[in-house]
């Protein structure tokens, strides 16, 4: 190792080691292989230490002799046996019983006085039926919450999505139909001949919808990645209608994630299959209803992104969008559809068929979202793999996306419900098998001449580091600013990222919260200043908060001006879970209210003011 030090120091970044030890803080972008080494001597960096040196030893074939040391050494076990073994979250990944009837809840503090209306929030709340048990965080039957606060006074209920999904599973007592981890299996009750046929009936699509709360021309609906959503009353949290994308366009499903305009014009993404290959399909909803009982009629396929490989399109879970575009990432992660399609005769689950790929590079395509015209530049970075876009904006003749990226995109594998739930150091091996996750921002020059220098970083902002060079056959590679300090990997990254959507979505902005990620879970509750890369973190040490949702006070255009709320709960059965309030400048915790309710980790939600 000595030897490696001394031979970088003096033959390959004399002006860069000179400069970073005279500042003491080393030129990230220059030096990326020391500075993993550097982070590795540091105990708290733990595994990510060694796991971040090992990705970037790599990356470099003077290092690879080192590189092969490590992965052949005990390096990895002296430093995790040096940090304490995480705690048992078991508790939080299984079965809870609704809450159909209004509780109040305790408060403590106070929260303000102008927030009045519901946090609504959605995840899976039950993982068997009968001697049936899902395998994946993802497949939980959909459990919606609601936080009602009026006045400074706080109420909670929570009732299970009476889905199709729902019913069925419950008149049989099993697992009728398959989901994203689990597959269903035949009825027990048929014979032989009529199990073994049924494997070649064409499996029934879940409407199982628990990622999200949605909105198209002011109704709320709960959204996963199919194509059903449910539309739901969300005072009563009762499912009023299902909803099929493929009713009215040619899409076989859609994301959770979708886009607004400030006049209600909803922008989302899905997928389609033909004769022709795999298509990613730009979809344009309009705001308004014509007759009072519609849902999304009226809704645009205003482009179509053919695939690169037609039988293997890109996973994706969100996209970007700007006020004139929409920026579409395809990454490596890969759906096989002949595996998906044959997944029931193979006896294996929809996930079977999902698989990471980084010998792809990611690619970003850009869609003029007013005339569905895709833009002709070819924007490609290193494999990554991005589940939610922070915020983009167009400055100079560039749109700037901000994403939460990951270097590995095997983590969706990773979250079986028997991972999650193990205990001690088989807890340990499962967290440090996952890619952690930080935010990062490209930047994509939409116009570039046929006369541009190739070699030459063709972004015009100076306040960012980010890069986008011409190569010789005409492709611009795209290199990444890291958005945080190095404080940030001692939170174990961050997702869920949130901002001041309302005032800020598609512009210049600087401050987004999201959940810090010291374990499987979030674990603590970050506000990320991405112009001075500074951090501020709440945590309450066996407490798991989830996504921060970000409620601005009315009239205000400071961009932090609001609160943050998040619903925060715990496996001990002594303590409560609640919903907290932080004052987002400061991230003071103004106020929590308190409900005697088991609560398992969801995903997504939203504030609706009243």
């Amino acid at each position: 190792m000595a030897k490696i030090l001394k031979y970088q120091t003096t033959r390959r970044h004399e002006e860069t080691w000179a400069e970073s030890l005279r500042s003491r803080r080393p030129d990230l972008d220059c030096m990326a292989g020391l500075r993993r080494i550097t982070l590795n001597c540091n105990t708290l960096i733990g595994d990510l230490g060694a796991s971040a040196l090992a990705e970037s030893l790599s990356e470099d074939l003077w290092l690879r002799a080192l590189k092969t040391y490590m992965e052949n050494t005990h390096q990895k076990k002296v430093i995790f046996s040096k940090r304490k073994s995480l705690p048992c979250i078991a508790p939080l990944l299984t079965t809870v019983e609704e809450t159909p009837q209004i509780i109040s809840a305790r408060v403590r503090g106070h929260f303000p006085k102008w927030l009045n209306g519901c946090l609504l929030r959605i995840g899976p709340g039950k993982f068997e039926y009968g001697k049936d048990k899902y395998n994946h965080w993802f497949d939980g039957m959909a459990l919606l919450h609601q936080f009602k606060v009026e006045k400074g006074t706080v109420t909670y209920r929570s009732k299970f999505l009476q889905s199709d999904t729902y019913k069925a599973n419950s008149v049989h007592d099993r697992i009728v139909i398959s989901e994203f981890g689990t597959l269903a299996l035949p009825d027990p009750c048929k014979n032989v001949f009529e199990r073994f046929m049924s494997k070649f009936e064409l499996p029934a699509i879940t409407d199982n919808t628990n990622v999200n709360y949605v909105q198209y021309k002011g109704d709320y609906y709960i959204s996963t990645e199919t194509n059903f959503m449910n539309k739901v009353d969300i005072e009563t949290l009762e499912k009023t209608e299902k909803v099929d994308w493929s009713k009215f366009i040619a899409v076989n499903g859609a994301t959770a994630h979708p886009h607004y305009d400030k006049d209600g014009t909803a922008y989302n993404m899905g997928n389609s299959y033909g004769q022709h290959g795999s298509c990613y399909n730009v979809i344009r909803v309009p705001p308004e209803k014509v007759d009072l009982g519609e849902t999304i009629h009226g809704a645009q396929v205003i482009c179509s992104i053919a695939s690169a490989e037609r039988m293997k399109p890109s996973y994706y879970h969100s996209f970007g969008m700007t006020r004139n575009y929409i920026v579409f990432i395809e990454q490596p992660l890969k759906m096989n559809l002949w595996k998906i399609i044959t997944s029931k005769i193979r006896g294996k689950a929809f996930s079977d068929g999902i698989s990471w790929e980084p010998q792809y590079n990611t690619r970003f395509h850009v869609v003029d979202k007013h005339t569905g015209q895709l833009l002709p530049g070819m924007y490609y970075s290193k494999p990554f793999v991005t589940f939610h876009q922070i915020n983009a904006f167009e400055d100079q003749g560039c749109v700037v996306i901000d994403l939460c990226c990951q270097d590995d995109g095997r983590s969706l594998e990773v979250y079986q419900l028997q991972n999650l739930r193990k205990t001690g150091k088989e807890l340990d091996q499962v967290y440090n098998s996952v890619a952690r996750s930080f935010p990062r921002r490209f930047v994509l020059p939409l116009r570039v001449s046929l006369n541009a220098p190739e070699g030459e970083n063709l972004s015009p902002l100076s306040y960012s580091s980010a890069s986008a060079v011409k190569q010789a056959d005409g492709k611009i590679w795209c290199s990444y600013e890291n958005l945080y300090p190095e404080d940030l990997e001692e939170e174990g990254g961050v997702e869920f990222p949130q901002i001041n959507y309302g005032q800020f979505s598609g512009k210049k902005y600087q401050f987004f919260y999201g959940c810090g990620f010291r374990h499987l879970v979030g674990d603590s509750l970050i506000k990320v200043d991405v112009v001075n890369k500074t951090l501020t973190v709440w945590r309450e040490d066996g407490f798991y908060p989830s996504e921060p949702v970000f409620v601005p006070v009315p009239g205000t255009n400071e961009e932090d001006g609001g609160v943050i709320l998040s619903v925060v709960i715990t496996p001990n059965q002594n303590e409560r879970n609640f919903l907290l309030v932080l004052d987002a400048k400061n991230f003071e915790e103004l106020g929590r209210a308190e409900v005697p309710v088991q609560m398992p980790y969801g995903f997504h939600g939203t504030f609706v003011t009243i």
